[in-house]
């Protein structure tokens, strides 16, 4: 069940995710939250997020799923487990930070202006593709998409790296892509309910 924006409410799809964000592991234990707020003041972004992590909780338990995916929080999130680490109920926060990042890109909801999910995006169907990240394109197809006059800026730097070696003109596959192609297959057959 995918979001496409205008009349179909995003609260329609929150019982989704969260039955998505309990088949994670540990993310039952979401449901032990006591809003005691330790998340939030371990948290060493909390002061550059819309809400706190413990706001977080709250209002993805609530079922208000716009207020958080819509919202810079999970993007802003560090991934230092300070939370999951300080967390009296044991809740892994920050994994359930990922998997709210990973839906929210599944389902192309996320707040307007945040670039992290375009950069997903591109990155995942280069690795698909090539079997591995390559930074030269990774750069031209993410800017291309969320800045493209700013690939003019950086064509001076691009042809110093050309001029020394430090990037390809031909992107070349790994040995061995068909195997991880079957070892994604996998995985994502293994995800599926």
């Amino acid at each position: 069940m995918a979001w496409s924006g205008g009349s179909q409410s995003l609260e329609g799809v929150a019982e989704v995710f969260l039955q998505d964000v309990y088949k994670i592991p540990g993310g039952e234990k979401l449901k032990e939250c006591i809003q005691c707020g330790t998340c939030s003041g371990s948290c060493p972004t909390s002061d550059a997020m819309d809400y706190t992590p413990r706001e977080v909780i709250a209002a993805f338990r609530a079922g208000m799923l716009a207020r958080v995916l819509e919202s810079n929080t999970v993007w802003m999130c560090a991934s230092c487990y300070g939370c999951a680490v300080r967390c009296p109920a044991g809740i892994k926060l920050t994994d359930i930070m990922y998997e709210l990042k990973r839906l929210g890109i599944k389902y192309r909801i996320h707040p307007k202006g945040v670039s992290a999910p375009a950069l997903s995006r591109v990155f995942v169907s280069l690795v698909d593709r090539y079997g591995r990240n390559l930074e030269p394109m990774l750069l031209l197809r993410f800017l291309a998409q969320v800045n493209p006059l700013s690939l003019f800026r950086l064509l001076p730097l691009g042809l110093r790296f050309f001029s020394h070696r430090r990037s390809q003109l031909r992107p070349s596959k790994i040995k061995g892509l068909a195997q991880l192609r079957k070892i994604a297959e996998r995985a994502e057959q293994e995800e599926q309910p």
